[in-house]
This record gives C-alpha cells, structure tokens and sequence, in this order.
C-alpha cells in the first residue's frame, strides 16, 4: 500500500504568493500520484496562522475546487510560525504516513520533495532539508548566519547547519516529537532530539516570487535567542565562571600588592582596599547569582516535560 503525504505549508498573510504556491505544490504532488510514489489521498495542508489578509478566503476557494489537492487549518489568532507549522503537523498526522514542511514563498526547492521521499522509502522517518550554498544572502545574512550556528554549538545545541524548516517527518517521528511538551518551541533544535533513523537532503535556493519575507530581523533575532535560551543552560554557567575569574583576580591583587608593602613599596592609601573589596565582592555576587541560577536552569528543563526516552 502507497503511503499518504501531507505537505504542511504555514502562512500568514501569503495572499500574494498562495495561487502560485498552490499550484506548484499541487503540480509536485500530481506528478507524484500519477507515479505511484505516493497515495491518491495526499494532500496539500495550508496552515493559516491568523492572517489579516485574504489567505483563509484563497485556500478555502482552493479546496473548493473539484478534485482538489488543497485543505486548510485556520487558527483563531497569530501564533507564530513554529506553533502553526506545529499545528499542521499535529493535525496531519491523524490522516497521514509522512509529512513534508515548506514555507509558502517556495523559495525552498520544491523539486528536492522528490528525493525526500526516496530517502523516507529507504527508512529514514526524518530528512532534513540542507541549503546547498548561501550565495543569495546578503553579506549581513550570511555573517549572522554563521554567528547564530557558532553560538549555538558553543552552547551545546544539536543543530544542522543551514537547516531551516524544510523536512521531512514520518508519522512514527511526529508521534514521537508530541511527547515534547514544552511552550517555547525551536523545532530545529527539538526534532534532532526525538531519535530514529535520519538523512539530508541539500537544495538550493529561489528567489521569492511574490510578496515579501514575513521573518523580519527582529523575529530572526527572537528565535535564535529561543533557540539557545530553550536548550542551554551554560549562559547561567557563564555567569559563575566570570565570578569565579573575578574572585580569582581579587585574590592575585591581594598577593601582589602584600608582597609590594612588604618589600619596601609604598602603596596609594585606600586603594589597594577598594580595588579588592570591589573585585572580591562583585566575584562572589556573581557566583552566588551563578549557583542560584543553577537551581533555576534545572526547574525551568524539568518544567519542559521533555520525554526521557523514545522507544
């Protein structure tokens, strides 16, 4: 029995791009109906997270369609785009096998679905899709790409390079990833977590063809810092460690300027007692804060409920 794709596509106010999208996604999903790739029941599943716009009013009109390949997932408000790609997922699964996500702009190579699927078919439940090059960014995006992935691997987080949120999940993967219960959500760290069986799949990509990007610097910025902020702890170990250097120091200071009174020096009255006070105190604050923090880091990962193990 052919397995069902459902191809999870999240919007918000994508009035502009939604005609073309749907009707290049629906020409891939055709073509890989009419090659027995994949079921006759597959589907594209728009997600529309709270648009102001017309985009609910174009996929419903599109699902309207005679024989059509589209249907549609409205939420009440704005959630942000992993909670609707989330959404879709969760959503998909309860009628599919295996799910692919892409962004609505298709700037995401959508002929790379194809070899998605041959690596799902040779047993891999998770395929993430890798950028081949970054060669359209701009030199502000590809510098603060490469900071974003150095930051995250210094502070321990699993990640793959230039991987956005173009993959592939089985529905044994979906299921597994619905044990993660937390609220702030980095599905690029998350889902490398979840275990099983995985490949890449490089592409390249396209320009948009219509409209414009809705992840502004400011949202980038806010999910890289969920990013770190949802899988590390070492920013609080930070902390203690430069208390501990500071302490460190104060004591260096207290043996050099002993050593200089006793030795014939003639040290500046009230200073040597500021200085040590100064760096002695503010090292020992910070450590405090550092173990306090500590106890901190780890109720806030216990409230995560993350599963311990999937079988």
């Amino acid at each position: 029995m052919i397995d069902v794709l459902y191809i999870v596509v999240p919007c918000f106010n994508e009035e502009e791009v939604l005609p073309v999208a749907a009707e290049r996604l629906g020409g891939k999903l055709l073509s890989l109906i009419e090659r027995e790739v994949v079921s006759p029941k597959s589907r594209i599943l728009f997600v529309d997270d709270g648009s102001k716009d017309n985009t609910w009013e174009i996929i419903s009109g599109l699902h309207s369609v005679k024989n059509s390949l589209v249907s549609g997932l409205r939420l009440a408000s704005n959630v942000g785009h992993q909670n609707a790609l989330l959404a879709g997922l969760y959503k998909a699964v309860e009628v599919c096998d295996v799910t692919i996500t892409i962004d609505a702009d298709l700037q995401q190579d959508i002929d790379a679905i194809d070899s998605f699927l041959d690596k799902y078919y040779e047993g891999n439940d998770i395929v993430f899709g890798i950028r081949s090059n970054r060669r359209s960014d701009t030199l502000f995006k590809k510098t603060s790409a490469l900071f974003f992935y150095k930051t995250m691997s210094a502070f321990g987080v699993k990640i793959n390079k230039n991987h956005a949120d173009y993959r592939l999940l089985s529905k044994k993967a979906i299921l597994a990833l619905m044990d993660y219960k937390e609220v702030n959500l980095f599905l690029r760290g998350i889902i490398p977590l979840v275990g099983f069986k995985t490949d890449v799949v490089y592409f390249d990509v396209k320009d948009r063809f219509a409209g414009k990007s809705k992840y502004s610097l400011a949202k980038m910025t806010a999910l890289a810092f969920n990013g770190i902020t949802s899988f590390s702890i070492r920013p609080i170990r930070a902390i203690a460690l430069v208390g501990l250097l500071s302490f460190l120091v104060s004591i260096i200071i207290t043996i050099y300027h002993l050593w200089f009174y006793l030795f014939g020096g003639i040290p500046v009255e009230g200073w040597t007692t500021v200085v040590i006070s100064i760096w002695a105190l503010g090292g020992l604050q910070l450590v405090a804060i550092g173990i306090v923090g500590e106890y901190i880091g780890k109720t806030y990962l216990e409230t995560k409920e993350r599963p311990k193990f999937t079988v």
